[in-house]
């Protein structure tokens, strides 16, 4: 075999060996910092993408993010379009009749917000008033159920967390419901609004994946070993600034979660 030959191949080989190597697609909706959001590259960065990254890594895959609207990424999973999908996207019964799901991995809590100085200081200030939601969350199903104990007026829903931030920011809201961790982080750069009440839900973050997906086994048992040596922990504490805390799920492997 001359050299040329033998160089030849090891090129066809090492081809075949990059061409196998294996992609997930996973859809992340770009507006939710902490959890996902694009920087001014256009590359996606946050706590969740930092945990799937992590997977990749434990798993041998390489990720490819998708852009995808929060409501877009159930379509998307339920076809098969995506391996994947992030984007606080809460573990529920309903959920896992049509999806499959990692273990959770943090244990959200849902806020009232206002402007700072309202007239709003509670949910017992919001009777006949104005609330807006994220489309499709789990605040409006919350926001939905509760609707008539709390008296609302009307509902409101938004398809950017953005933009219902800036009418609750110019008094076209009284309030809005959300997730606690979401607002905090946002609160950073816009003062003028606060947490008035915390709702704890018992809900948790997990991955979303089509149903009886390939992948939900490994992709769970490495978020398992993210957990258990740390890495979960630290990437907690970078993108919220507080360690976890010891007895949540972002610390505590759990099942692999089914639905009732």
């Amino acid at each position: 075999m001359t050299m040329k030959v033998a160089l030849g191949l090891a090129l066809t080989a090492m081809m075949g060996h990059v061409a196998a190597a294996e992609t997930l697609t996973v859809g992340a909706y770009p507006a939710n910092p902490p959890w996902e959001y694009k920087n001014e590259q256009s590359a996606f960065e946050g706590f969740e993408v930092d945990v799937v990254h992590e997977i990749g890594k434990r798993i041998g895959a390489e990720i490819e993010f998708q852009d995808l609207g929060f409501q877009a990424l159930f379509a998307a999973t339920a076809s098969g379009r995506i391996d994947m999908a992030i984007s606080t996207i809460t573990i529920t019964d309903e959920r896992l009749q049509s999806q499959d799901f990692t273990q959770g991995y943090y244990d959200s809590d849902l806020a009232l917000i206002s402007s700072r100085g309202g007239d709003v200081s509670g949910l017992d200030d919001m009777a006949g008033k104005t609330v807006g939601v994220l489309s499709s969350s789990v605040a409006e199903a919350w926001v939905n159920a509760n609707a008539e104990a709390m008296g609302f007026d009307t509902v409101r829903g938004y398809t950017t967390q953005q933009n219902l931030l800036l009418d609750v920011q110019a008094g076209r809201l009284d309030g809005a419901v959300g997730d606690l961790a979401g607002y905090q982080y946002a609160f950073r750069q816009m003062p003028d609004l606060e947490i008035l009440e915390t709702i704890p839900t018992g809900d948790r973050f997990g991955i979303m994946l089509p149903k009886g997906s390939e992948h939900l086994e490994r992709v769970n048992s490495a978020i398992s070993g993210i957990k258990e040596d740390g890495t979960l922990a630290r990437i907690h504490e970078k993108w919220l600034g507080v360690a976890p805390a010891a007895d949540t799920s972002t610390v505590t492997v759990l099942a692999v979660p089914t639905a009732n």
